[in-house]
């Protein structure tokens, strides 16, 4: 089994990040819909949605939203949500989609560049490529890895409830590795992620060997513009070629 296919189906994965600025991330979203002149009944995957909080502030726009992810506990738990224009289901994002042609697919917050093996990574965007109509727009929300290399911070302490995770950030060849350990229920618990730091050119690679097209990379959830030095994120707008 995967790291992420343990870890994300724990429930202490959805406490230590329990934190998240959901304000931010709807604004963000909502920026992002007008900038895209998406219309209302549009199209969207919520590719790697997690607990669907962002499927479901999206289908409030008024978008036919389906939400995948590969986490089965978390698709239970978004099922409550559906409704005609929102539907939930398990998917591995490298495994092609079965779905109506999309307008756009989403994939956000650092959904990507869990593989070791560079082939599932162009699986991915290939994936993507083939469910989005021509002229579809797939955007990737990632780390920015100059950023990360210059200010990673290698121990800290997360307090949430009465657990303390022990966060321990390394840098492993082209890999950030978070290793996370707590103690639970009188348990010791030890777990950790590994995220590529895909550059730039290789995020760009994937892309136009798939057809794609990138119009534009933003840095924050502002949508300012991309500087690679100090931009916090990585949001790279792709779009299909008609």
């Amino acid at each position: 089994m995967e790291w992420f296919e343990s870890w994300f189906d724990t429930p202490y994965y959805h406490l230590l990040y329990s934190n998240r600025d959901y304000t931010e991330a709807e604004n963000f979203i909502t920026k992002l819909t007008e900038e895209l002149h998406l219309p209302p009944s549009s199209k969207i995957i919520d590719l790697a949605c997690g607990k669907g909080r962002h499927s479901v502030f999206l289908n409030k726009l008024g978008y036919d939203v389906l939400g995948l992810d590969l986490s089965r506990q978390s698709i239970e738990f978004d099922k409550q949500f559906e409704n005609q224009t929102l539907l939930f289901d398990v998917h591995d994002m490298r495994n092609p989609i079965d779905a109506d042609p999309m307008d756009a697919v989403f994939n956000l917050f650092t959904s990507f560049g869990y593989f070791d093996n560079e082939k599932d990574d162009k699986n991915v965007f290939q994936s993507v490529y083939n469910v989005l109509k021509p002229g579809g727009y797939f955007v990737l929300d990632y780390l920015n890895e100059e950023y990360v290399r210059k200010n990673i911070v290698p121990e800290s302490i997360i307090t949430r409830g009465d657990i303390d995770f022990k966060i321990c950030k390394k840098i492993e060849g082209r890999h950030i590795v978070k290793d996370i350990q707590f103690e639970a229920d009188g348990k010791p618990f030890h777990f950790f992620e590994k995220v590529k730091l895909h550059t730039l050119d290789a995020i760009n690679s994937y892309a136009t060997d798939c057809g794609f097209e990138r119009i534009k990379i933003w840095g924050d959830y502002q949508l300012n513009d991309f500087n690679k030095d100090v931009s916090t994120r990585c949001i790279n707008l792709f779009k299909k070629k008609a």
